[in-house]
């Protein structure tokens, strides 16, 4: 699959062979929906707690006679339907992760990226860096180039002047290869590869 590599400047830069393999696979809403949920359970902290019966700090004394009152025979005063009693089924700390094979992940990042070529919405560009470092002068480079809501994804590092200068502009994400995922690849527009991305994502997703 050819592609156009552009530059920050918006001028043409040749082209680019895409492996059909990484980005020319069918869509598979299920294998994206299956990821996504896998990596956003794993992001939960777990840490809702409410306190139980046993928890309650209160008199486990009867309180009213047994029998001429006119009441319910309680006891303890944690029950929870008492005001201050514990809480019924309530939250409790846990951990929300499950697993997800490893096949599954790499297919899904693999529709993924097949996704957004078939879309249109993959840009591959030169190189990813700014001399300055400045978000003006960035974000009239974005302007030019009609991206809103975009993620930058680089080789192996990014360049610290181009990620100082983007990360004060609302909807951009600039990742590393390594850090390429499929959550952050669908909750941007579009999505943006340098030339030493595109080659290390083949190397590790064939």
């Amino acid at each position: 699959m050819k592609c156009a590599v552009t530059t920050l400047d918006n001028k043409s830069a040749g082209e680019i062979d895409l492996d059909d393999a990484v980005f020319g696979l069918p869509a598979r809403a299920d294998i994206l929906s299956r990821t996504v949920n896998w990596q956003l359970a794993k992001r939960r902290a777990g840490t809702h707690k409410v306190k139980s019966r046993g928890e309650i700090d209160m008199t486990k004394a009867k309180f009213g006679r047994q029998k001429g009152g006119g009441r319910a025979r309680h006891g303890a005063r944690s029950a929870n339907i008492f005001r201050g009693g514990g809480v019924v089924h309530g939250p409790v700390v846990r951990d929300h992760s499950h697993a997800l094979p490893k096949k599954v992940r790499r297919l899904a990042l693999k529709t993924a990226l097949s996704a957004k070529a078939a879309d249109g919405k993959l840009i591959v560009l030169e190189s990813a860096k700014t001399e300055a470092g400045k978000t003006a002068e960035l974000a009239k480079k974005f302007g030019a180039l009609g991206w809103g809501t975009v993620l930058v994804i680089d080789g192996a590092g990014v360049d610290p002047n181009f990620a100082r200068a983007a990360r004060n502009l609302p909807g951009v994400d600039v990742l590393p290869q390594i850090g390429a995922n499929v959550y952050d690849i669908l909750r941007r527009d579009t999505l943006v590869l340098t030339k030493d991305a595109v080659q290390a994502l083949e190397a590790r997703l064939k």
